[in-house]
């Protein structure tokens, strides 16, 4: 799936977020010391290799709802953002702080002159959060933000299966505006 939120192009994949080679900077779903660890954390330092470990050291530990730009060694990227989402059931707000995240990931990529950046679905993995409430959640955030973006102009959603990418779409069809002279179909 593919729209535009203003300026902003979005996009919602199915894919591998170590494999995204046309854009700046892919997000990390981190830990809170930022270490290699299994899942999303675990492929893209096994993708970028030991130097990402050792640049992240000294920027740990983050707490849930932050988020901080490293290099992307030998990922294809230029950077990689690692954001630190909520335990769902024990970090609380937790809507709030993986909004938080998303939001902090946006405003890193703006700072630094990014024009495009992957995403994954935060917290969805070992840290429980429901794929719903966070497809709601992220794709909320991105349309909040995209107006005050100047420099991201492609977010994309690169997600791990064919459920999460049927109901990042459908999420995105029920929260975006229809593309202006048309109508969305379910």
């Amino acid at each position: 799936m593919e729209t535009a939120i203003g300026r902003v192009h979005l996009s919602i994949v199915q894919g591998d977020i170590t494999k995204q080679g046309d854009v700046d900077a892919v997000i990390n779903a981190a830990n809170a010391q930022l270490a290699p660890g299994g899942g999303v954390a675990g492929a893209i330092h096994r993708a970028a290799g030991p130097e990402l470990a050792r640049a992240c050291r000294p920027l740990a530990p983050i707490a849930p709802g932050e988020a901080v730009l490293t290099p992307a060694f030998r990922l294809p990227n230029r950077f990689v953002i690692h954001c630190l989402g909520p335990v769902y059931g024990v970090d609380h707000p937790e809507a709030e702080l993986l909004a938080s995240c998303y939001r902090h990931a946006l405003r890193l990529a703006e700072a630094h002159g990014l024009g495009s950046m992957a995403c994954v679905a935060i917290s969805t993995g070992v840290f429980g959060y429901p794929m719903e409430e966070a497809a709601r959640v992220a794709l909320g955030t991105v349309l909040e933000e995209a107006p005050r973006l100047r420099t991201v102009r492609l977010v994309r959603f690169c997600l791990a299966d064919d459920g999460a990418l049927a109901l990042f779409e459908r999420i995105a069809s029920i929260l975006l505006p229809a593309p202006s002279g048309s109508s969305q179909h379910s």
